[in-house]
């Protein structure tokens, strides 16, 4: 696949996945690109760790605003009713349930639902963030990625780097295709046409139960 498509293809999947009046949280980087896909109609709040729910567009250039930022540090608007908190009302909300979705990118992810996408041992981090909270708060728990890095999998059997959570993923979106964390394993729902069934067990070191109702990734 181009890979200049890979994450606007994700990014459009993953909105397939979004209701009508879903609080949702994104992570920085491919998630944010979420809302670019958003079908016409559907309005969702989005929240944001740092401190707000209601954030809008990102602002033409020179139209930002410096004082408001999503968690990841990127300049974004807030849309008419939209709220300003501090951090201990944010992960209030967070804790207390109130985020139906949550978006993720991940380093590695396991057969049992495990998530780590916070730390490389070795390498300086600012700190785990918010995904520690978000991951075990929100009702749905979507990693949203591509399938491997530098030809290496990040769907393994079991999680090598520091643990974001245990067993809380629920939903895998990659390039190749859309994989559900079942009680039996990693169940393959949706296959990208570009690449065959193969192509997906190659790419994962998991093992992968291909769904009998398997259909084409849009």
């Amino acid at each position: 696949m181009d890979r200049s498509l890979i994450k606007g293809f994700i990014a459009n999947r993953v909105a397939k996945e979004l209701k009508d009046g879903d609080v949702v949280n994104l992570g920085i980087g491919l998630p944010t690109l979420v809302p670019n896909y958003l079908h016409d109609g559907i309005d969702i709040t989005l929240q944001s760790e740092n401190g707000f729910v209601g954030i809008g567009p990102t602002p033409e250039k020179g139209e930002e605003n410096k004082y408001i930022v999503n968690a990841g540090g990127e300049p974004v608007s807030i849309n008419i009713g939209g709220a300003f908190f501090d951090s201990a009302t944010s992960f209030g909300i967070i804790r207390g349930g109130h985020v139906d979705i949550t978006v993720l990118g991940a380093l590695q992810v396991d057969e049992h639902g495990n998530l780590a996408n916070w730390m490389i041992p070795g390498k300086l981090v600012p700190g785990m963030g918010g995904a520690m909270d978000l991951v075990v708060g929100a009702k749905k728990v979507i990693v949203a990625m591509e399938h491997t890095a530098k030809g290496k999998a990040k769907i393994l059997k079991e999680c090598k780097l520091p643990l974001t959570a245990k067993g809380q993923v629920d939903l895998i979106i990659t390039e190749m295709g859309v994989i559900k964390v079942t009680d039996k394993g990693l169940e393959l729902v949706e296959l990208n046409e570009e690449f065959t069934v193969d192509d997906v067990k190659n790419a994962t070191e998991a093992e992968l139960i291909i769904s009998e109702n398997l259909i084409a990734m849009k």
